[in-house]
């Protein structure tokens, strides 16, 4: 099914076509001028005028590796998927917001096993130490209330840590 600019999302285009076609995908999904995407490039250190941005998104300038490095750095996806076919880049998108999820989840869950195993650990020893409990778990109770607290005024609402 043909595009607004005329390509097929489903057929495989070159790297370079991919590209070019991407950059102005890109562009007007985040509503920025040839001159925004220009300033960020420039400020990223790939050196670049707005009438070059133009001349590659109309296929009347060639994409060299360290721009196409560029672009993909300033819109913020991997290189693999800037010059993928631009019918696959919502795809690639996701696979890239789902393997977030996953490693994430991996990573809070490595972080639970540890929180048990060290309470486990506690335990273990309080058992053999019944007269300081007490005062531990009092401890312990205190620490964590400690943590709950900064962690709600870093992540509760109001925060601006999912801004």
């Amino acid at each position: 099914m043909p595009d607004d600019d005329g390509t097929s999302q489903g057929v495989l285009l070159s790297g370079e076509e991919n590209a070019a076609v991407r950059v102005k995908l890109e562009r007007e999904k985040r509503g920025w001028s040839t001159t925004v995407v220009s300033d960020r490039l420039n400020d990223a250190g790939f050196d670049m005028n707005p009438s070059a941005v133009w001349r590659i998104e109309n296929r009347k300038r060639r994409i060299n590796l360290d721009e196409a490095i560029g672009f993909a750095e300033i819109f913020g996806v991997a290189l693999s998927n800037f010059v993928g076919p631009p019918g696959l880049a919502t795809m690639g998108r996701a696979m890239e917001l789902i393997d977030n999820v996953v490693a994430t989840y991996r990573a809070s869950h490595r972080a639970n096993h540890e929180a048990r195993r060290a309470r486990d650990q506690l335990d273990a020893y309080l058992a053999e130490h019944p007269d300081i409990r007490e005062e531990a778990d009092v401890m312990v109770s205190n620490a964590i209330a400690g943590e709950v607290m900064k962690i709600n005024d870093e992540y509760g609402p109001g925060s601006d840590a999912d801004a």
